[in-house]
């Protein structure tokens, strides 16, 4: 087994843990690095481009789920919690990426995904095999169906992935039997919570990773582990965010009271362990005084700040959200985490290039309408080093250190993301963001693999991202990012305190530390304070020496 650093060997302190400034890169598997050319990335392959993110400046990675999984839904369905799946490695390809991550002073972070299992997990083998009412049927949602027959859904939920929430199993006699509720994919049945073996399981799941030497867990959709008791009916549209209304009734499948009391729990474990083990909440809840009770002192450390991510770019609705996001977590004494991009959503490189005001699309593709690359590209710079300069913790997701867009003219055929399928072709879902990374541009699959496979077909324009045209190249978005992370620690912006200067209907400025950060959204160049030092700038400045549209700059006061 490896064992954390000696470094970390101490007491977590909520008020000065690493997690509180921290920023993190989420690595998806699939799609980092590929070691042994099959098309698919691999632990081995994330071990060897580790000094990246040592060169990057980051503080810890987080790992997309890597265990034994039919792969419905790219791995978010797991047949074994205690495993890896060989399409990514063994074990103890897992036990050597966690020490090389230790001795280069990384932190690593694993998914965890309790909300279901894969219908190939050895559990819900059992339960298909046992009968209504059985102890191995308890460890799910299953009931009887609706109507005289049971030929209706027990109610009228439905999956996030489109379509029922319910299906019905065949018996073991050959009879149409009882649904199992599944609030995704078919292959991806809801565990029942309210079952103490349930529990009991995950506690030694946890025990599991954190005895190889894990530093914590980010938790899937944490926010859906308990079910209201009676099931009802819920005739709204099934919203990944629904509102800021703090008394809007919530959906019987989000955001329960129960959810809780199994946080405290895992709490309890990981304080158990030597050194700062951290939980982080995957939790979709609005508004933010609800998403900050899954971070008070007893539960978890950090939780996602989704409300931050699909905010509009104008300088009123990131005002809104940073002071709303701050004043949440104060209260609570947790750090706010910040976010722009992640394996679920359109890249925000091409995200900020559709009018402001849009519907957010859940994926692009041939005949939708594309963004503007060029403009998409200037905002996210500018909306990364306005979050960068955020006190709380910041994530990155890989390849948005290089600009990267959404790979919005993928052929639909290609696509593997179940949510195509099962909204009849009409979202055509998150395969455009989870393209294997560019490295070397004149390389096979840039570098990704020793070949050209790739899981997902990368464009033809990957070349001017790759790594190796990037690294040293003044204005770079790879040298933009660099950058910031090291005048972020430098400057220690992640602790704070958040000062606000201006925060009108163009222009945000605020003091952190020693730095002025200014976000430029309107129309008209802005001037420079006077007398300011320029530390950095999302783009150069105009030739007399004002902050352009679409443009953030650190300065020093003068």
């Amino acid at each position: 087994m490896n064992s954390n650093p000696t470094h970390q060997d101490t007491p977590a302190d909520p008020a000065t843990g690493w997690w509180t400034r921290a920023t993190i890169y989420q690595v998806y598997p699939r799609s980092f690095a590929d070691s042994d050319g099959d098309g698919i990335g691999d632990l081995p392959g994330i071990t060897a481009r580790l000094d990246h993110l040592v060169e990057l400046g980051v503080d810890a990675l987080w790992l997309s789920p890597f265990y034994p999984s039919p792969q419905a839904d790219a791995g978010y369905d797991v047949a074994d919690y205690r495993d890896v799946d060989p399409l990514f490695g063994t074990l103890a390809d897992a036990d050597r990426l966690i020490a090389a991550a230790h001795s280069r002073g990384l932190r690593v972070i694993v998914d965890l995904v309790p909300n279901h299992t894969s219908s190939a997990h050895r559990w819900f083998a059992a339960a298909l095999a046992a009968a209504p009412g059985s102890p191995e049927r308890d460890r799910y949602v299953f009931r009887d169906g609706a109507g005289p027959d049971g030929a209706q859904p027990p109610n009228d939920w439905t999956s996030v992935f489109g379509g029922p929430a319910w299906t019905r199993v065949t018996e073991a006699d050959g009879r149409p039997g009882q649904w199992y509720l599944h609030l995704f994919d078919t292959g991806q049945p809801d565990l029942n919570w309210d079952n103490p073996e349930v529990r009991e399981e995950f506690l030694g799941v946890l025990r599991f990773w954190l005895d190889r030497g894990v530093d914590g867990f980010r938790v899937d959709v944490a926010h859906g582990l308990i079910k209201q008791a009676d099931l009802a009916d819920w005739q709204e549209p099934q919203e990944i965010l629904s509102g800021p209304e703090i008394d809007k009734p919530r959906p019987p499948m989000w955001d329960q009271e129960g959810v809780h009391e199994i946080y405290r729990d895992w709490r309890r474990v990981l304080d158990g362990y030597p050194g700062e083990r951290i939980l982080v909440a995957e939790a979709w809840v609005e508004p933010a005084e609800r998403l900050a009770r899954y971070v008070r002192p007893d539960e978890m450390h950090q939780a996602f700040n989704f409300e931050y991510l699909l905010a509009a770019w104008t300088a009123p609705a990131q005002y809104a959200v940073i002071t709303r996001s701050l004043e949440a977590t104060d209260v609570v004494g947790a750090p706010t985490t910040w976010v722009l991009s992640n394996h679920d959503v359109v890249r925000h490189a091409s995200r900020l290039g559709l009018p402001i005001g849009g519907k957010r699309p859940n994926g692009i593709g041939i005949g939708d309408p594309q963004p503007d690359a060029a403009l998409g590209l200037r905002r996210a710079r500018a909306a990364t080093l306005l979050m960068l300069a955020l006190p709380g913790s910041a994530y990155l997701y890989q390849g948005e250190e290089l600009g990267l867009p959404e790979h919005t003219t993928m052929p639909d055929e290609a696509r593997q993301d179940p949510t195509w399928a099962r909204s009849g072709n009409t979202e055509r879902g998150r395969d455009g963001c989870r393209v294997p990374i560019p490295w070397e541009a004149d390389a096979p699959s840039y570098g990704f693999g020793p070949t050209d496979a790739s899981w997902l077909p990368q464009p033809p324009l990957w070349a001017e991202y790759a790594l190796d045209r990037q690294r040293d190249a003044p204005g770079s978005t790879y040298e933009l990012y660099r950058t910031a992370l090291r005048l972020r620690r430098e400057h220690r912006l992640g602790e704070g305190p958040l000062e606000w200067l201006a925060s009108g209907d163009e222009v945000l400025s605020f003091r952190n530390g020693a730095l002025t950060v200014l976000t430029n959204f309107g129309d008209a160049a802005v001037p420079v304070p006077t007398g300011a030092e320029l530390v950095h700038a999302s783009a150069p400045l105009d030739a007399d020496g004002a902050v352009g549209t679409d443009v953030t700059v650190w300065v020093r006061p003068a």
